[in-house]
């Protein structure tokens, strides 16, 4: 059940994203490093706005629509870009733990 409210949580999140940042609605083809700092500036100025405006519209229509509208995703087409940065994370991941 505790996965199940995280998933809830996280899929509201990103719902919420996309419906502000016009960006994160479709594929791109940007490499792996500018794909994380376009999230990253996307969530930055989110949370700047949330933390600046006492009433966020968005807020309130996108929250309508992300329980109404769950996302559903057919196919995952992984690159070799991807898999790489995939790769070396756990083996950074792998590393720093056997370090401990």
């Amino acid at each position: 059940m505790k996965h199940a409210r995280a998933r809830n949580v996280i899929e509201r999140a990103f719902g919420l994203l996309k419906g502000r940042w016009g960006i994160l609605r479709s594929s791109s083809w940007y490499s792996v490093k500018v794909h994380n700092r376009i999230i990253s500036a996307c969530c930055l100025i989110h949370n700047y706005i949330r933390r600046e405006m006492d009433v966020d519209p968005l807020d309130m229509d996108m929250e309508e629509q992300v329980e109404n509208q769950p996302e559903h995703i057919d196919v995952v087409e992984s690159s070799e870009e991807w898999t790489t940065w995939r790769d070396e994370l756990a083996q950074s991941m792998w590393n720093a733990r056997s370090n401990q």
